[in-house]
């Protein structure tokens, strides 16, 4: 899978051109557009896996906007419009903390529920009581907690007591949210560095309610991308066959109706 970056409407279609086997800059006419690089028919209905590597794609879109449901019939109408599985948002880069909270934005996300699309979050700890209330009020709405809620890794709050380990608890009591094992690791380089913060939510969503996320490219900055799944599996071996298989594999595809 691939995951959105930043929000930006030229992105998501790009993406998608991508999943479909496409180059979205054969053809670009300048920075961050895509050329019409995609599939010949441009029909958008092509079926998951015709692009080789990719099977989603988690996008963006302005969940402020007026007709998001439009918006995402827009982008499925897209040479690579089958791929889009999700959409994500990061909530951390928002100065409002009622951000979430917004008429429009709320109904933005009845609007994902309603298309069958996921909600991948990145927040901060401070954001996650929020993250919560939202995920309440929109219960149809799978949400994806990106990055363990991006605990500060020097902070200590890894345990079960801390602030954030009481937040997680909080999200997951809610059934509609899933915790992705990604992101620590491009501050903390060793399994032992991510055992308080993995600990903490597999205890809190059981291994049927995470699933792990590489963060490849950024994921490189720390370590390589084989020593980053290296930690990961350090951090499961403990865990059954089949629990391992759901936070490697199944969880991802239960999550983001992957084909």
């Amino acid at each position: 899978m691939v995951i959105q970056t930043v929000a930006e409407p030229w992105e998501t279609p790009d993406l998608l051109t991508l999943a479909a086997g496409g180059d979205p800059y054969a053809e670009a006419p300048g920075p961050g557009r895509a050329g019409g690089g995609g599939r010949a028919d441009g029909s958008g209905d092509e079926p998951a896996g015709a692009g080789g590597l990719l099977a989603g794609v988690v996008g963006w879109t302005d969940l402020n906007a007026p007709a998001v449901a439009d918006v995402v019939a827009g982008l499925r109408a897209l040479p690579g419009g089958s791929f889009l599985c999700g959409i994500r948002h990061p909530l951390v880069a928002e100065p409002d903390p009622d951000w979430l909270a917004r008429p429009a934005v709320r109904r933005g996300l009845h609007a994902l529920a309603a298309a069958d699309l996921s909600f991948d979050i990145v927040t901060a700890p401070h954001q996650l009581a929020a993250a919560a209330a939202a995920a309440r009020s929109v219960p149809e709405l799978t949400f994806v907690l990106d990055h363990l809620g991006g605990p500060p890794a020097e902070s200590g709050q890894g345990t079960q007591t801390g602030p954030w380990a009481s937040a997680i608890r909080s999200l997951a009591a809610l059934p509609n949210v899933t915790c992705k094992l990604s992101g620590m690791h491009t501050s903390a380089a060793h399994a032992d560095d991510l055992r308080p913060y993995y600990e903490t939510v597999l205890a809190a969503f059981g291994p049927d309610r995470l699933l792990f996320g590489s963060d490849w490219p950024v994921c490189t900055l720390a370590a390589p991308y084989g020593q980053v799944c290296g930690m990961y599996r350090e951090l499961t071996a403990q865990l059954s066959a089949a629990e391992q298989l759901a936070i490697f594999d199944r969880t991802a595809c239960r999550v983001y109706r992957l084909r």
